[in-house]
């Protein structure tokens, strides 16, 4: 069977066709693009009704990543999937907590998940600002809110699309009564692998900015 094997060729294609689908939805020009590669990484055109953002959310994140704010991810899935030489090009640090050993204890100790240990330990040590990717656990969201609401967090982008059948829906409905950054997936629907893709497309829009 021919078929395309040029990955350039495969992904030119692929955005063709997904534009052409696109025509109908009456999109922001700057967040276009990061629902495109949203589009594109899950095959799934529904991303384009479901894909929300506060106002601003696209200028806040080109800002962030401009200044190189710190990133946090909840899980390392997360963390794999952002471009690694577009991340190095803004000279961005990324992390990620749920493998440390402290943090496995303190999980166990207050009987919680990894991932919300992991955003507790992060917030204490940076409290202010920060670019935070969550794309697996809504605990992890839920804890960084819940430092919002107390008046000890003010991220500079959140980017809240954890996935499940088991708070993910409250959690990201809950991250859009806040004002601050953010960029979410309505429902239940969302992963790591959505997180990343939007943060690729965040920074190929700052990098284009910075060399425009």
């Amino acid at each position: 069977m021919e078929y395309i094997k040029d990955p350039k060729a495969i992904e030119q294609k692929s955005m063709a066709i997904i534009e052409e689908r696109l025509r109908d939805f009456p999109f922001d020009p700057l967040q276009k693009p990061v629902i495109k590669r949203v589009v594109h990484t899950t095959g799934d055109i529904s991303f384009a009704d479901i894909t929300k953002f506060s106002e601003g959310a696209v200028e806040a994140a080109v800002k962030a990543f401009g200044a190189a704010e710190p990133v946090f991810c909840d899980v390392e899935m997360a963390r794999s999937g952002i471009n690694r030489a577009n991340a190095a090009k803004l000279g961005l640090d990324i992390t990620c907590l749920i493998h440390e050993p402290a943090v496995a204890e303190e999980a166990k100790i207050a009987g919680t998940t990894r991932a919300a240990a992991a955003m507790a330990k992060k917030l204490r040590e940076h409290p202010q600002g920060g670019i935070f990717v969550i794309g697996n656990a809504p605990t992890a969201l839920f804890v960084l809110l819940e430092a919002v609401k107390a008046g000890t967090a003010r991220p500079a982008l959140v980017v809240g699309v954890p996935v499940g059948f088991v708070g993910a829906l409250e959690s990201k409905e809950w991250l859009t009564e806040f004002n601050i950054p953010w960029i979410t997936i309505a429902g239940e629907k969302g992963g790591s692998t959505i997180a990343a893709a939007i943060v690729n497309a965040l920074l190929s829009l700052t990098i284009a900015q910075k060399e425009s």
